[in-house]
């Protein structure tokens, strides 16, 4: 049988709470905002904003609808699912980290 616990909430200790909610948004920012560097497709000009963690790992953080700028998503939106990806994309991160434009985090 597997115990689920919950997480402290610290309720009882307010100051402690500030800080983990503080933490909370830097971490959020870290994940989500920090290094992360536009790149715009080679075939559409789509933008948006990548980050290479590792050789495997990309993140890409879409700054618009890509069924509405993207003719790859445009094209399968209608189909079940979502796209893995667009393969025009896909080569321009790759220029971009073959440039140096995006490089490896430590």
């Amino acid at each position: 049988m597997t115990i689920w616990a919950k997480a402290p909430d610290f309720a009882d200790r307010p100051e402690r709470r500030a800080q983990v909610r503080a933490q909370t948004v830097a971490d959020k920012q870290r994940y989500l905002e920090e290094g992360m560097a536009p790149v715009s497709c080679l075939t559409c000009g789509t933008k948006v904003l990548v980050r290479k963690s590792s050789s495997q790992q990309t993140s890409v953080q879409w700054t618009v609808n890509p069924a509405d700028h993207c003719p790859v998503f445009r094209e399968l939106a209608g189909g079940p699912g979502r796209p893995e990806g667009c393969p025009n994309l896909h080569r321009a991160i790759e220029h971009a980290v073959h440039e140096g434009i995006i490089a490896f985090e430590e």
